[in-house]
C-alpha cells in the first residue's frame, strides 16, 4: 500500500488497491480528535485492523533561555509540542 503525507485534522486515504479476490483495501487515518470512520462503515467498508498512535497536534514557540527576547532575537526561540493527541489508523476492506 502507498501512504500519502497527511495533514493535521484531515483524513488520509491511501491508494485503494485491488486484491486477487476482487476486494478493495484502504488505509485511512484520523488525527487529533477527528472521527469519520462511521461514513465508511455505512458505505459497506469493513475494518480489518485498527490501532492508535500518539501524535503531536499543535506546536508552540518558547524562549530557549530565561533572558531570551523572542521578538528581537528569533534565533533564541525553540519549537516544542503543545498538544498531544491520538491518531487512529484503520485498514478497511470492501
Amino acid at each position: 500500500m502507498v501512504d500519502k503525507d497527511h495533514q493535521l485534522n484531515s483524513p488520509d486515504e491511501s491508494t485503494i488497491e485491488e486484491t486477487n479476490t476482487n476486494k478493495n483495501r484502504m488505509e485511512i487515518r484520523f488525527s487529533c480528535g477527528e472521527e469519520g470512520i462511521k461514513k465508511y462503515i455505512e458505505d459497506g467498508w469493513v475494518i480489518l485492523e485498527e490501532y492508535t498512535e500518539e501524535k503531536i497536534c499543535t506546536w508552540k514557540s518558547v524562549p530557549a533561555t530565561k533572558d531570551c527576547d523572542m521578538d528581537k532575537d528569533k534565533g533564541c526561540k525553540i519549537t516544542k509540542p503543545d498538544k498531544i493527541g491520538k491518531e487512529s489508523i484503520y485498514l478497511l476492506e470492501k
